[in-house]
């Protein structure tokens, strides 16, 4: 058995009481992502709105969690980050929001970067509290409200393509920074149509 499979059969045993504990301490400061409990609660569930409610759980209490963790951030931020060796996250998110602005908060809350360093980084960092809570409800609940649609429409098949996807970090981040950016162009080039003359 890995680290990981301990740490999920330790929060597993409560249904979403266990859920909301590892989603929302995962958002402060243990490794382990709430999906790998949250997927297998999907894939057991065969009513719509238990699917709901996990969905609401999850991204709830990990928003929740990363309020703690911005907190955290703004006093001990500096030291965590040479503590678990999390320069390399860093980096991402001030090119990110340097870059994209509010909108690059929300592509880091969309991404695999660990959630609990987005949190850490936005309380280093002193970013205001209201659009790092909102991009967070926002990235979050796509992320996982993704996964649930997926399964919810393709059953083991997604979950096995899930599983691939979480297994390779890099290969997901890059996808999702790209999508997001491709999404972010296209608003901004749709928002620069004015005056455009009518044909005659």
């Amino acid at each position: 058995m890995s680290w990981k499979e301990a740490v999920v059969n330790w929060f597993d045993g409560f249904g979403t009481a266990s859920l909301g504990a590892m989603s929302f301490t995962e958002a402060i400061i243990q490794p382990v992502p709430p999906d790998l409990l949250f997927l297998p609660m999907l894939a057991k569930s065969d009513s719509t709105t238990f699917v709901i409610w996990l969905w609401l759980v999850i991204t709830i209490t990990s928003v929740m969690g990363s309020i703690v963790g911005y907190f955290i951030g703004k006093k001990w931020g500096r030291a965590l980050f040479d503590r678990f060796n999390a320069q390399k996250h860093l980096d991402k998110i001030e090119i990110l929001t340097a870059r994209y602005g509010t909108f690059g908060i929300f592509i880091a809350a969309f991404s695999p970067i660990p959630y609990k360093v987005f949190g850490w980084a936005a309380g280093m960092g002193e970013m205001k509290l209201k659009p790092f809570i909102i991009a967070g409800l926002i990235g979050r609940g796509l992320r996982f409200g993704l996964e649930a649609v997926l399964i919810g429409i393709y059953g083991a098949k997604a979950l096995d393509a899930i599983w691939w996807l979480l297994e390779r970090e890099f290969l997901i981040a890059g996808l999702l920074i790209a999508a997001s950016a491709l999404i972010y162009f296209a608003f901004r080039w749709w928002n620069g149509l004015s005056g455009v003359p009518k044909s005659s």
